[in-house]
């Protein structure tokens, strides 16, 4: 079958490799002159199969005033004149009940541990070389309240297969001790050995890399899909540029910007671009690097990541709900210069220009559960809304989609994950 996947993010370059496995002829089609360009391009390169529970949560109710109007607030709001702004917002705040993120957070632990199963496989396999870490993820607390919050959280998912720890600080400290000099006066953190981190564009790279040696597969750069063409309820062909492409399905993954493809075919998308920030700090000397972490680091008040991509330190946050808006505010930048500064004052920071400011857009459902599977258009299949956590699902995702098309049973139950109008 002549399959074409649209979008070269992680989602769309995953997907595609899990289909030419299955022997279908694949077209991979994006408006970047390579793959892993977009909003995986500068992400916070934390791989968090643990670390999936969503941003729709009751305590969204209590912080809402917090989140609005305070200045400080890692979580703003910028109101626009779209109403998918609201839309989006309102079936949003309807997530945010306790039995709903429970029932979340145990289908996204589900997806993200066949997730890091297909990873490790497909990595030994081809070999791939992306700074892929092991180290393990702290995440650490300054709030004794929050961290008694997250010791339940860590109760609740042990149940699932979580294996984690909650430490105070002295002992956080001892398995990152870069962590010594930070200036923040932590209560202590959870310890998750399992999590991994490793540059999501160089992945993306290297699979395309190992997909262009094998018959059956054609990737296609620099290519708008400027128009589509319809039959009796079917998508049937797509203009690349000057091309028009036909194939048998079609499998929509272009992140942030499927709901703009998804209006041409009659089709509703609930998601809205999440916007956030990164930088990526050169540890050129041996002090630096001395002074990096080698752990993942995640700072839960400030709502900042960090990890460690060999000789870089991925530093990442702020959720921002204001459209599209593709602006670096200077604020945003240094912000994260101040995190490092805070946590970890032996990394030398030079000029902005050398820490490469980036910003993206995260695709995100209101409850956090992606969309993957059938669409309402006959040939149209969908592979998109995994948010904050497009990295860790990715690979799970990919496989979940090609369980559907092979008809076979699929790897986890993946009626969470299907299209609801």
């Amino acid at each position: 079958m002549h399959i074409c996947v649209l979008g070269a993010g992680v989602i769309g370059v995953t997907t595609a490799w899990r289909l030419l496995q299955d022997g279908h002829q694949v077209t991979l089609i994006d408006g970047r002159d390579q793959a892993g360009a977009g909003t995986s391009l500068g992400n916070g390169a934390q791989l968090s199969y643990s670390y999936v529970a969503p941003l729709a949560d009751p305590s969204v109710w209590s912080k809402w005033a917090y989140y609005m109007f305070d200045s400080e607030s890692p979580l703003t709001m910028k109101p626009t004149l779209d109403p998918a702004q609201y839309r989006w917002l309102f079936e949003f705040l309807r997530c945010c009940n306790a039995e709903r993120v429970r029932r979340t957070t145990i289908d996204l632990l589900q997806l993200a541990f066949l997730s890091r199963g297909e990873l490790t496989q497909w990595s030994a396999q081809l070999g791939l070389q992306y700074d892929h870490q092991t180290s393990g993820k702290l995440v650490m607390y300054t709030d004794p309240a929050a961290l008694e919050g997250a010791r339940k959280q860590v109760q609740f998912q042990s149940q699932y297969g979580c294996q984690q720890q909650v430490l105070d600080a002295a002992a956080c400290i001892a398995i990152e001790p870069a962590l010594g000099k930070s200036q923040r006066n932590w209560a202590g953190g959870v310890h998750t050995p399992s999590e991994e981190a490793g540059d999501c564009p160089q992945f993306c790279r290297g699979l395309v890399d190992a997909m262009q040696g094998q018959p059956g597969f054609r990737f296609i750069t620099g290519a708008r899909v400027a128009n589509v063409r319809m039959q009796t309820g079917a998508l049937r062909a797509v203009q690349a540029g000057n091309e028009w492409l036909e194939a048998e399905r079609f499998v929509l993954s272009f992140g942030p910007e499927s709901p703009e493809f998804a209006r041409r075919v009659g089709l509703k998308l609930p998601l809205y671009p999440l916007k956030g920030y990164s930088i990526t700090v050169p540890l050129d000397d041996a002090a630096t690097r001395a002074a990096a972490p080698t752990v993942s680091i995640t700072d839960i008040s400030r709502k900042i990541v960090y990890a460690r991509l060999g000789e870089r330190l991925r530093v990442a946050g702020r959720i921002e709900l204001v459209g599209m808006d593709r602006g670096i505010p200077q604020r945003a930048v240094d912000e994260l210069k101040n995190g490092v500064r805070e946590l970890f004052p032996g990394c030398a920071l030079g000029e902005d220009a050398s820490l490469s400011p980036w910003t993206g857009f995260r695709p995100a459902t209101p409850s956090g559960v992606p969309i993957v599977g059938a669409s309402p258009v006959k040939n149209l299949l969908l592979n998109l809304g995994q948010g904050a956590l497009g990295w860790t699902l990715a690979c799970g995702s990919a496989t979940l989609l090609a369980d559907h098309v092979a008809g076979r049973r699929p790897a986890i139950d993946d009626s969470p994950f299907r299209y609801a109008a």
